[in-house]
């Protein structure tokens, strides 16, 4: 019967149109997705992408026939009260916890509905394939949940963001999930609230176990892992409510997750499996030469003058950011030295490693908002073979992402990993508060470099001063 169908505005909606107007808000997601690959069309993207949420949204409420629809409407306005602040006053340092934060939150919610069905549906009766939906969702989301809690915990600087290992952690994960797998079979047979609450519980132990060994630079790629797993379980859920847009929606968050752990993984010549399971561990780093990094030698430092001088007279200068001009909030500063120096004819562009900042694109936005020209970003594979005919490359911020023993020293924790080949560069400028290393832990060889002068200082102090000098140089 028509009335039986269902009604938004005034509007009858039948279950063809209803299921064209799902698909379109699917379509939405796809496109948003395919825009945000590009710094270009990120905000079309976010456009694109709420206008698909809304719709789904609203035509869920009419579809479903929800009731309680105001304490629905209440949770929503909060959830915006909240929301919304927070993703306005977020540093573009802090973006990986905000992700976290609310990755979590989306794992959290998964596993609820997972848990709200399975009580919904046990007086009735439930069936067995069912029931491996609503544990998935359950089981995931729970994971989601608690890792990511401790992996914002981590970079919010909570707790320490070094790894936490205790003895047989990898033997007591096994067993933790293997205990998970049994349960889940058990629930199958004889669905009941028993089981299915322990299994929450040891996937809530599991998620955080997980997390506690992985630290340093580590940290983002297993928030990019949790946040792929979370589109896994709002796709079960899709699943568990026969919700075409959940399906989607959840199974684009899962692949691109997915995707992008993969290249971070890449980014940083390691595999997944030693990313979660190994870490990086404590180790003392060999120069070159076999000496032991971090010794007595001096390093070349310069004052902001004579640097300025020298970029001033460059013909080209690459500019390599990094976390530290995050940090600093020294976006801006930099976009008007790079002006500075264009305006005296010299070419300037920025060499961007796929993992410089905390996560892939850090950089791309953060330059975006001084209105950096996407033109002048050049990616790691295109800027290295630049390098030779550079005359100045400066370092701003960046460490790990440089260093030259990922290229030239067996052994090294980071050896393998791609890096921009700036010890190529005819001079190399160095903006650092001190000698710190990065986040893996060992010394930069190129520091030493006789090529090589520092300028110590924070970042936004320090390129003021360029700006400075090259303007009376």
């Amino acid at each position: 019967m028509i009335s039986s169908w269902p009604v938004l505005l005034g509007v009858t909606f039948t279950p063809v149109t209803l299921t064209g107007i799902y698909l379109a808000s699917t379509i939405c997601f796809v496109l948003a997705l395919k825009a945000l690959s590009s710094p270009r069309h990120a905000r079309r993207g976010n456009l694109i992408g709420v206008a698909g949420m809304v719709i789904a949204v609203g035509l869920t409420f009419a579809d479903q026939r929800i009731g309680h629809d105001w304490i629905i409407g209440v949770g929503m306005v909060i959830g915006a009260a909240i929301g919304i602040p927070a993703a306005r006053k977020v540093r573009m340092t802090a973006m990986p916890q905000m992700v976290a934060a609310f990755n979590g939150v989306g794992g959290g919610a998964a596993a609820l509905v997972s848990l709200v069905e399975f009580l919904h549906d046990v007086p009735a009766g439930v069936s067995p394939d069912k029931v491996v939906e609503i544990i998935f969702g359950l089981v995931i989301g729970c994971l989601s949940l608690s890792g990511s809690a401790l992996a914002f915990a981590k970079l919010q600087e909570l707790m320490t963001g070094r790894p936490i290992t205790y003895p047989s952690q990898q033997m007591v994960n096994g067993g933790a999930g293997i205990a998970v797998v049994a349960l889940g079979v058990v629930t199958i047979a004889l669905p009941n609230l028993g089981t299915l609450a322990a299994m929450a519980i040891i996937s809530l132990f599991l998620g955080a176990s997980v997390v506690l060994p992985v630290g340093g630079a580590d940290t983002p790629v297993l928030i990019s892992l949790l946040n792929s797993f979370t589109g896994l379980a709002v796709a079960a859920d899709g699943f568990v409510l026969d919700n075409l847009v959940l399906i989607v929606a959840g199974t684009l968050v899962g692949a691109s997750g997915a995707l992008l752990t993969k290249m971070m993984s890449d980014a940083m010549g390691r595999s997944l499996p030693n990313i979660v399971f190994g870490g990086f561990k404590p180790a003392v780093a060999t120069t070159a030469g076999g000496g032991v990094a971090g010794d007595s030698r001096s390093v070349r430092s310069s004052d902001a003058a004579d640097i300025g001088t020298l970029l001033a007279y460059s013909r080209k200068v690459m500019i390599v950011p990094g976390y530290g001009l995050a940090v600093a909030q020294a976006q801006h500063v930099i976009a008007e030295l790079a002006k500075t120096l264009e305006d005296r004819g010299v070419e300037v562009a920025y060499a961007i490693h796929p993992v410089a900042g905390r996560m892939p694109g850090h950089m791309n936005v953060l330059l975006a908002e001084a209105d950096v020209p996407y033109e002048s970003l050049i990616e790691m594979d295109h800027a290295n073979p630049q390098f030779p005919t550079t005359d100045v490359a400066l370092v701003v911020g960046a460490n790990d992402v440089v260093n030259p023993a990922a290229r030239d020293l067996p052994g090294s924790p980071i050896y393998g990993m791609p890096i921009l080949n700036v010890d190529q560069a005819g001079a190399v400028v160095f903006l650092k508060r001190s000698m710190r290393p990065g986040f893996a832990g060992i010394d930069n060889e190129l520091l030493y470099d006789p090529k090589t002068v520092m300028l110590f200082g924070d970042a936004k102090e320090s390129l003021t001063k360029l700006v400075a000098s090259v303007k009376a140089a």
